[in-house]
């Protein structure tokens, strides 16, 4: 018997894409591989992709594809978490952080609808993360790629998001330069896995499931996306010279030196910094002494006073080009 033609949805960020080239595409990439037509679903300022998700799924589609930037991308997974139906990945925004990690094409139509509608299936991990405030009430949420507190959440708080929308991450510049004005440090009290309770002060608390974040820049060299744990780094530098450490040991060491295995000999770039340390684990619980904002895979989330968060392995499909 024949095999019946399958049907995507695709749920889109309308400020994201060209609809009129995107719809063409769409059409063209179905009567290539013998599917129907594909359902579209937009998002809304008071849905940003969850709703359009569960509709998809209700209607019992064969992929679910995100069409716009990060907070489409960790809305739709969240929702597909754990049902089986894969996610396709067609990047429109500015960090694309999954795509990346992921070793995605950016910038091609074409072949994202290829991998969405023939492609191969990649099973990855999700983070799950419970937040809670000073009220008591606990919010729940799933991300892909990083959960912060610190820094890089305050940083997403001051950039200007006309500023973004025009020039991309060079948005942040300006954000990065009023935030390091903030000497306010987290006073922490941390749980990682069944390891004890320990203290610390620090500026930035990351928690990776990904570890390659724009312009090349690689954040956590170890983390992979289906290993079943988090990669967690913590920034605490001193002064200038701790700003010094941490920025050679990302652009340096880690964007350079540890790519090849001469590299890490000769200039020992798996030596960790007073400034900067890493830990790994699959269970992650924090305390803080006030309220602090939190951001999952670049946008914000409200403050929380403490967090718990875990990895649920392999929970979700992605469609990836059939010769990965």
């Amino acid at each position: 018997m024949p095999e019946q033609p399958r049907t995507a949805a695709i749920v889109v960020n309308p400020v994201k894409v060209d609809e009129p080239a995107l719809r063409e595409a769409l059409s063209a990439a179905e009567k290539r591989w013998g599917w129907n037509e594909t359902i579209w679903l937009e998002t809304t300022e008071d849905d940003p992709g969850s709703g359009q998700t569960k509709e998809a799924l209700e209607k019992g589609v064969d992929v679910v594809i995100a069409a716009g930037g990060d907070g489409t991308v960790r809305t739709v997974a969240e929702e597909l978490r754990g049902t089986g139906t894969p996610l396709a990945l067609l990047p429109s925004g500015t960090g694309n952080l999954l795509a990346r990690n992921l070793n995605l094409t950016l910038d091609d139509i074409e072949n994202a609808l290829d991998s969405a509608f023939a492609g191969g299936d990649r099973s990855i991990d999700m983070g799950v993360i419970e937040l809670r405030d000073g009220t008591g009430s606990t919010r729940r949420h799933a991300y892909l790629v990083m959960a912060g507190v610190g820094i890089d959440a305050q940083m997403i708080a001051a950039t200007d998001e006309d500023l973004k929308a025009k020039h991309g991450w060079l948005a942040y510049v300006k954000a990065i330069g009023t935030v390091l004005r903030d000497k306010n440090q987290l006073r922490v009290r941390y749980r990682l896995d069944d390891h004890g309770q320990h203290s610390m002060r620090a500026h930035t608390v990351l928690i990776g499931n990904c570890g390659s974040l724009p312009a090349n820049i690689l954040l956590l060299p170890e983390a992979a996306v289906d290993d079943g744990q988090f990669d967690i780094v913590v920034l605490r530098p001193e002064g200038f010279i701790g700003w010094v450490q941490i920025v050679v040991k990302i652009f340096w060491e880690n964007g350079v030196l540890r790519r090849t295995s001469v590299g890490r000999r000769l200039m020992g770039a798996d030596r960790e910094v007073r400034a900067m340390n890493y830990l790994k684990g699959k269970e992650f619980v924090m305390r803080l002494s006030r309220a602090e904002e939190v951001e999952l895979d670049g946008d914000l989330f409200g403050r929380a006073s403490a967090l718990r968060t875990w990895v649920d392995p392999s929970s979700l499909i992605v469609k990836v080009p059939k010769e990965a």
